[in-house]
């Protein structure tokens, strides 16, 4: 809708709880949003073309089998709705789920040389023999993308692929065949409606969603700006995990990854063995649980409280179970920390907890 940016969007649709309610209180925002500007009030007058656009996408979606997920959805993926700029409407073709235990993204230069290559080939295979249940995520790029998504998928893995574009179109077009063999395990994910065209600001943008549904980010080679540094900033933004894998001195294509390993910003692994040993997935994975769970233990109301929504929606972090609980951090951390004694919850890289089932 013109004169309605998407963090308005998004604090209109938070505040009243649907974009229909929105619609219903057009006429006295102010009363709900007191806050709301002048410009504001005159835009939520105006439906006819946001109302006919609806329609058209509407009917798009439901010829193509797409699905349109809010952020009140139970199918949006959890890990982004925790993040501040989350979309309020993305739009899905696929069969896997956006909100698996292990989700990881792998990003990196589009000029990939057979290095890069050899790694990620060699990282999802192994990946694949020590925690077959990742959902492996990218951008559909040339370069170190599209190699993701294709050793994912001859590995066995479902992919993501997160586009900058509607899902009318596959840019770049020579990708539609692993994009089609995506949809049928995994999916395309955008927050473009159809007709939207692949710009330059639209990568930019997609790269949030890249790392928000992510726990961990990879990189595979990059120069010493790229767009893989960017979602790799991004993450770290999230509170998410960070790695990247080191290149040989003095090539370009190494720049970007020796950089962010010197700088402390991302942590070196060179297999996936390291990866999943500094994420402790090895050890959820591969070993039983080290604290032996009570067979009827005893909870406060307050620690069967966190239980209850872990059981409805696993994994989740610390500040978000804070909100849905309304227990206070430094509460809720004791809490947690009860809770994993008795066996029945375990800390997960970012600040993430996961009910022991």
């Amino acid at each position: 809708m013109s004169g309605v940016n998407s963090q308005t969007a998004r604090l209109l649709y938070q505040t009243l709880g649907s974009g229909k309610e929105v619609y219903e209180q057009r006429n006295n925002i102010a009363d709900v949003l007191p806050e709301a500007t002048l410009q504001l009030r005159t835009a939520l007058q105006t439906w006819d073309e946001a109302l006919r656009r609806a329609a058209a996408e509407m009917e798009f979606i439901d010829k193509g089998n797409i699905k349109a997920l809010t952020l009140n959805d139970a199918d949006y993926p959890q890990r982004l709705r925790q993040c501040p700029d989350a979309p309020i409407v993305l739009y899905y073709k696929g069969n896997a789920s956006l909100n698996q235990q292990y989700v990881v993204d792998i990003v990196g230069t589009r000029h990939c040389t057979q290095y890069g290559t050899d790694i990620v080939n060699r990282f999802i295979a192994d990946l694949r023999q020590q925690c077959p249940q990742v959902l492996i995520v990218s951008g559909l790029a040339y370069g170190i993308d599209i190699c993701a998504h294709r050793a994912a998928l001859q590995q066995g893995f479902q992919t993501i692929g997160v586009l900058a574009h509607g899902l009318d179109q596959i840019y770049p077009p020579r990708h539609r065949d692993t994009a089609v063999r995506m949809v049928e395990n995994g999916g395309l994910l955008t927050e473009y409606m159809s007709q939207t065209e692949a710009l330059p600001n639209n990568f930019r943008q997609r790269n949030r969603i890249v790392a928000g549904v992510s726990d961990a980010t990879v990189l595979v080679e990059s120069a010493y700006k790229g767009g893989g540094l960017i979602t790799c900033r991004i993450a770290q933004d999230y509170g998410r995990d960070v790695f990247a894998f080191p290149g040989n001195v003095g090539q370009l294509y190494s720049e970007g990854c020796n950089k962010m390993i010197r700088n402390n910003t991302a942590a070196l692994i060179t297999c996936a063995e390291d990866f999943m040993e500094a994420m402790g997935w090895q050890m959820l994975v591969n070993k039983p649980a080290t604290v032996e769970r009570q067979l009827f233990p005893d909870l406060t109301a307050e620690e069967q409280l966190v239980v209850d929504l872990l059981q409805q929606n696993n994994d989740l972090q610390l500040n978000h179970i804070s909100v849905r609980t309304n227990i206070s951090i430094g509460q809720l951390t004791a809490l947690l920390f009860s809770l994993e004694m008795k066996g029945i919850v375990r800390p997960l890289a970012g600040g993430t907890y996961h009910l022991i089932s």
